[in-house]
């Protein structure tokens, strides 16, 4: 047995083709013998599905060791801009997570091993079948023989055979504990097979049917030591990536032009595509949080806040950063940008191990308001409750958010759970003076700043994943003017 699992195949013997996403065989470049995808082994890929069946027994109060548990996790489906035209495919990601597999409409079914402990279990991976019409459009498939070959699962069938099988554990079992994601489907067709011949017979049958999400979050949200890597990784080619924008911005610049420049950027450096649509927002139009309609003429003398990431390899970066178009700032400018600043490297030093998200958020909640007092755009004489209040005006998001394969990951696991080795985290302090904000001084009405780094959380203090993306005010105005 190896990873707590039934006995799967070593040294399997790749098909001599191309699966319809890279593999050794085809790409020897980018992935080693053991890999599915880049830098996680085919043997990590099984370790997960067995931690997650490990965390199942853990959770499952009233004893595991007598009960059945089966998972259901559906890949995502094809989403269609209009008839025929689709949209760039990304896969579901507790899917991608604990198989590796790139292709739409699959399921994966995890079922315990009737009179043998958890972990132990059987993986069965259902895909589509070669179909050389459908290829000829779309592209290879693994089909079920490369499936079974490349990714190390137990067992590899037809997609059309998943309603059988569910159907039949979810009768034959005397006793059931089914863990399916019902109120988030991933893929619209399969979700109606998996509530039709699985979730309604289970509960007919009066077996739970408990959310997977709570359970692989909090395996998902620390991160392995290849994962760690993927992040520095992506974090790297955004960092450079934003880099290279401040360097070619200019006045009269449309934001447009700084998104092409950001895209090409990330990609020419190994990056997929951008994590999210980014935030380029010239002046006051910083100030809308989610702003991304970057289609406007930048002024002189105003800041451009860029809030950007790329996915590499499944895993994202989320970085911001705030400087003046024309590489000078002005004074209330950088008044406002070093305050924000020094309160972020104070909130980065909080993320250790034990602390939680939230205690960085109220310590930066309270160190911007004083800062809003000594600008005189909150008055002196505030209760700690009072000031904390009114800043939220000002700062009206969290100071961050986990960061994984998903931008804003893992959101089952709570901001107050303690901090982890191997967590990583986004800090990301700002504040939004309106320019109609009568209360303010004028100097400062229309700013909208925010700095934002991705920080891993370590034994030996937080890494700095962004910290190749310059923020320090001379770095950027030397930068700029270069």
């Amino acid at each position: 047995m190896r990873g707590g699992c039934l006995s799967q195949q070593d040294g399997i013997s790749l098909p001599k083709r191309y699966l319809g996403q890279p593999t050794p065989f085809t790409h020897k470049h980018l992935l080693k013998d053991d890999e599915i995808t880049p830098q996680v082994t085919r043997q990590e890929y099984m370790d997960r599905r067995t931690a997650l069946m490990s965390a199942i027994g853990r959770s499952f109060s009233g004893g595991s060791s007598g009960s059945n548990h089966a998972v259901v996790v559906l890949a995502a489906d094809k989403k269609y801009m209009t008839d025929d035209i689709p949209y760039p495919f990304r896969q579901n990601t507790s899917f991608l997570y604990l198989t590796g597999f790139q292709e739409p409409d699959s399921a994966l079914v995890l079922e315990s091993i009737p009179g043998r402990p958890l972990p132990e279990h059987k993986a069965t991976l259902f895909v589509q079948q070669r179909d050389p019409e459908r290829e000829l459009w779309d592209g290879p498939r693994a089909g079920t023989e490369g499936a079974l070959q490349f990714l190390g699962v137990h067992e590899c069938k037809p997609i059309g055979d998943l309603s059988e099988k569910l159907h039949s554990l979810a009768n034959s079992k005397s006793e059931l504990v089914a863990w399916y994601d019902v109120f988030k489907p991933s893929n619209a067709t399969l979700h109606k097979e998996v509530k039709d011949t699985f979730v309604q017979q289970c509960r007919n049958r009066g077996h739970p049917v408990n959310i997977l999400e709570n359970v692989l979050q909090s395996q998902r949200v620390i991160k392995s030591p290849s994962e760690q890597d993927l992040m520095r990784t992506s974090a790297s080619v955004a960092a450079n990536a934003i880099k290279d924008v401040m360097a070619f911005s200019h006045p009269g610049v449309n934001e447009s032009i700084l998104y092409a420049k950001l895209d090409y950027s990330c990609r020419v450096r190994g990056a997929e595509f951008l994590a999210y649509p980014p935030v380029i927002a010239g002046g006051s139009r910083a100030n809308t949080l989610h702003y991304i309609s970057n289609n406007q003429m930048i002024l002189d003398t105003e800041l451009v806040l860029m809030d950007a990431g790329c996915e590499c390899h499944g895993y994202a970066s989320d970085i911001t950063r705030t400087w003046p178009v024309n590489g000078r700032f002005t004074e209330p400018q950088a008044e406002v940008y070093q305050a924000i600043l020094d309160v972020q490297k104070d909130c980065i030093e909080m993320c250790t191990v034990g602390g939680t998200l939230d205690q960085v958020y109220h310590f930066m909640l309270a160190e911007l308001g004083k800062c809003l007092q000594e600008m005189r755009v909150l008055p002196p004489e505030l209760a700690e409750w009072e000031l904390i209040k009114m800043t939220k005006q000002y700062c009206p998001h969290h100071v961050g958010h986990y960061l994984g394969m998903d931008t804003h990951d893992t959101g089952r696991v709570s901001r107050s759970s303690q901090l982890q080795h191997g967590m990583v985290v986004t800090i990301e302090p700002g504040l939004y003076i309106p320019e109609s904000d009568t209360s303010a001084p004028a100097k400062y009405r229309g700013i909208g700043i925010r700095i934002e780094d991705d920080i891993l959380v370590t034994t030996d203090g937080p890494e700095i994943l962004s910290v190749e993306c310059p923020k320090e005010i001379e770095e950027l105005e030397t930068l700029i003017r270069k």
